[in-house]
């Protein structure tokens, strides 16, 4: 297990529970990542005293150097806590679009990176469960949790495509490959129409670019 430990004094913005972590902020990194690891290792955060602060993926090449999974001490980043991180991520979205004065809409942004508990992580949902789900990892955390994450979004779903989309400056500064295709079932098409907010417009889901409006 790594352990992370902030200088004096840096332990101001966990304590107030903000979850990046900058180089800057950081006195020592001791311990090995297990193998295969060595981007995204689950660390302990430590205070310049000992003090448990939070649990953080680990990312070596990055100015922030780690950002944080929870502050409960006694829960474990496992394969669990990455089905009920997106468990409850699909349950909000859900509930979001549930309304009556709801627009229509067959496209939803399923995951929020820090916002659910999943820092570096935005999930698109387009077409419900015959659709397509467009995932950017954009941590070292979340892509060293890829697997489990994409079974956890197709289990709570039912969606059984989902493709990966990448941001190469972003993967760049993670210390992460430049990729994208597809993760489970089929490649989306060139172009796809669908509604949001009652609005229709067809888009190259891979890439994100809307190409024109109906």
């Amino acid at each position: 297990m790594l352990i992370i430990t902030i200088k004096q004094g840096k332990e101001k913005s966990l304590l107030v529970r903000q979850p990046w972590i900058y180089a800057s902020a950081i006195e020592r990194v001791d311990g090995k990542p297990g193998e295969n690891m060595q981007f995204g290792a689950t660390a302990l955060v430590h205070s310049s005293s000992g003090k448990f602060l939070a649990r953080a993926a680990h990312s070596p090449k990055s100015e922030i150097r780690a950002r944080v999974w929870t502050f409960d001490q006694n829960e474990a980043v496992d394969h669990a806590f990455m089905k009920r991180r997106i468990k409850a991520a699909v349950a909000a979205r859900s509930l979001a679009g549930s309304g009556k004065n709801s627009a229509v809409t067959d496209v939803v942004r399923l995951v929020l990176a820090e916002k659910d508990g999943l820092p570096g992580l935005l999930v698109d949902w387009y077409g419900g469960r015959k659709g397509y789900l467009i995932c950017e990892f954009q941590s070292a955390g979340v892509e060293a949790w890829k697997v489990p994450i994409v079974k956890a979004l197709m289990a709570e779903t039912d969606c059984p495509n989902v493709y990966e989309r990448s941001d190469e400056l972003i993967r760049k500064g993670e210390g992460l490959l430049n990729v994208s295709g597809v993760l489970a079932g089929e490649e989306p098409p060139d172009e796809t129409q669908f509604t949001e907010n009652g609005v229709r417009f067809a888009i190259d889901i891979k890439t994100g670019k809307k190409s024109k409006y109906r």
